[in-house]
């Protein structure tokens, strides 16, 4: 599995337009053999921290969603309690390296948006649901690609450890 390989995709996706979310869960649906289109209409309400709410980091939400494709990947179904304590661990694991590696899971964290004031206070978090443009502008103050590449190299890694045992 060439990492490079999938970065490059993830990163095409969202250059086309997809959000954090769907770009990192589009790029591996063909490895759980789910169609790209339905795997972007499962992951879409992920982006922007979770519909835009800034939470949950879309990318890591991506990872998140493929932790559960993996660990049922041999037709297990739920509710079985040692899929889903093998399910949180897997995405404990991903959002531990994942915040290892940027910081923090959290996408108004990421994005700078939680910066305390002078005055010591933090600004309210402005919720819209409007997506910004794809500018050449918001390429350059946003971290997204960045955080598209983290995940997707990180589950990777993840992968291929897997495939090891």
């Amino acid at each position: 599995m060439n990492s490079d390989n999938y970065v490059a995709r993830a990163v095409a996706f969202f250059k086309q337009g997809y959000n954090c979310s769907q770009s990192v869960a589009m790029t591996f649906a063909q490895n759980y053999g789910i169609d790209e289109t339905l795997m972007a209409r499962l992951s879409g309400s992920f982006g922007g921290g979770i519909g835009r709410m800034r939470e949950t980091c879309g990318a890591a939400c991506g990872m998140f969603m493929l932790a559960g494709l993996e660990v049922t990947k041999h037709g297990e179904a739920y509710p079985d309690q040692e899929l889903k304590k093998r399910n949180y661990e897997y995405v404990q694991r991903l959002a531990a390296d994942f915040k290892a590696e940027t910081g923090s899971v959290v996408c108004k964290e990421l994005l700078g948006l939680n910066k305390q004031r002078l005055d010591g206070t933090i600004p309210e978090i402005q919720i819209c649901a409007t997506p910004e443009a794809r500018t050449d502008e918001y390429y350059r103050k946003r971290p997204c690609i960045r955080m598209v590449e983290t995940a997707v190299r990180i589950y990777c890694r993840f992968l291929a450890e897997q495939n090891e045992n």
